[in-house]
């Protein structure tokens, strides 16, 4: 291969990571600063009620929502991704995604609009989740389908590196405006500023995935025979007992997800006291081990295999239940710090993988519906209600059944796993 020509591979390779990773940077921006929202403020004014932690619950419920659009998205999008092909599908889903959280900006209160604000909060979070749908397939897809051979695991890594990147701006901003704007100020009219600033990440995802070409993947299933009419109906035809597996492996990572980030932020401030500027600021901190988490496991992937590190990660979230009452009801904000830098370390092994995992567990004709619907229903499973579960169980019984949620998801990943290796195309 010529200079120049491994220089336009360079390129072409940077283009694609870099469009892999800021369009799942933005998706768990637009997620996230919905459930730093749903854990701070949506409660008292979008579901008000005389008790505290019903309203934390409803807040949370409206989280869920998001969850069980997402199916739906993944099959109209994986539809359109193993029809059309990757790039333009991804940037409507972008679009779709980043243009509800936009709207939630300006929505009415409970105060000022009665149930109707509710409504549309739940519709635009609807709205939300629908195109999260094919977000994420999607960008696995893009970075895995262009990847050199023997680098499938840390190309596939990128998109899930988006997720402490898109974690870092939303609580970082979060911890920003806590700083700058006195506890009435954000309640008032600071929450709306996160969900404005979505706009100006949405618009640099579309400039760099506009400028995508089609997968070598794509191009060539299309090339040898026509795309299915139906990708879902040949998915869950021939390929239903991988599209289970694969869900059941990604119910972990949505579970620990949730729990370190959602659950315990809504705790931290509601039960344990603390001020909502000190658990942002630990949170922030601790994603950096999400980070490195993913990284290690990407690494490991390719030096073995993806299912393994996830088979491993597994492994550890169990010890991660265990902790949780321990270190989370330690009294001590140090100990809490701790814990969820173990928790999302651990959380890089259970999520960081499931780009190279997934898509290989189909072919390439089906492959965008097959992951998609694979890593969406997963997300039901694992994560759409899972900040509402755990803090239902805390209030009945403490941080013991918590921890014993979180090592059950992790022993349905476990199994999911243990049915089904994947196999290349």
């Amino acid at each position: 291969m010529s200079g120049e020509t491994r220089q336009i591979a360079t390129n072409s390779n940077r283009r694609v990571l870099t469009a892999s990773l800021v369009g799942t940077a933005v998706e768990f921006y637009d997620f996230y600063i919905y459930a730093t929202a749903a854990s701070l403020v949506f409660g008292p004014l979008f579901f008000p009620s005389k008790s505290a932690s019903l309203q934390l619950m409803a807040s949370y419920a409206s989280l869920g929502v998001a969850f069980l659009a997402r199916p739906l998205g993944a099959a109209v999008f994986g539809h359109f991704g193993d029809r059309v092909g990757r790039k333009s599908t991804l940037v409507a889903s972008l679009m779709l995604m980043g243009g509800s959280t936009l709207a939630i900006a300006f929505l009415p209160t409970y105060a000022m609009a009665g149930w109707l604000a509710p409504t549309l909060l739940c519709l635009l979070r609807f709205g939300q989740g629908f195109g999260l749908g094919g977000e994420w397939g999607g960008a696995a897809l893009l970075a895995v389908e262009n990847a050199p051979p023997g680098w499938k695991a840390r190309f596939g890594m990128f998109p899930q590196l988006g997720a402490p990147v898109g974690f870092i701006a939303a609580n970082g901003l979060f911890l920003a405006l806590g700083v700058i704007l006195t506890p009435e100020q954000f309640q008032a009219w600071g929450w709306r500023l996160p969900f404005l600033g979505s706009a100006a990440l949405v618009a640099v995802g579309l400039w760099v995935r506009l400028k995508l070409t089609e997968t070598p993947a794509f191009a060539a299933a299309i090339a040898h025979e026509a795309p299915p009419a139906v990708p879902l109906g040949e998915l869950l035809r021939g390929h239903w007992k991988a599209t289970l597996c694969g869900t059941l492996a990604a119910i972990c990572c949505f579970a620990v997800y949730y729990l370190m980030t959602a659950f315990a932020l809504g705790y931290g401030v509601t039960t344990l006291g603390y001020s909502r500027t000190a658990m942002l600021g630990v949170q922030l901190g601790a994603i950096l081990f999400m980070a490195a988490g993913i990284v290690a496991a990407g690494c490991w992937s390719d030096a073995t295999n993806p299912r393994r590190v996830l088979m491993s990660g597994c492994a550890m979230t169990v010890a991660v239940g265990a902790l949780l009452p321990v270190m989370m009801g330690a009294g001590s904000l140090l100990a809490i710090f701790a814990f969820l830098a173990l928790g999302l370390l651990v959380m890089g092994f259970v999520y960081g993988p499931l780009g190279a995992f997934l898509p290989d567990l189909f072919p390439a004709r089906v492959r965008y519906t097959g992951v998609s619907t694979a890593f969406n229903v997963g997300g039901i499973l694992g994560g759409g209600l899972a900040p509402m579960i755990a803090q239902a169980l805390a209030d009945k019984g403490g941080l013991v059944p918590v921890g014993v949620y979180l090592a059950v998801a992790a022993g349905l990943s476990f199994v999911g796993l243990l049915g089904l290796k994947p196999k290349a195309e």
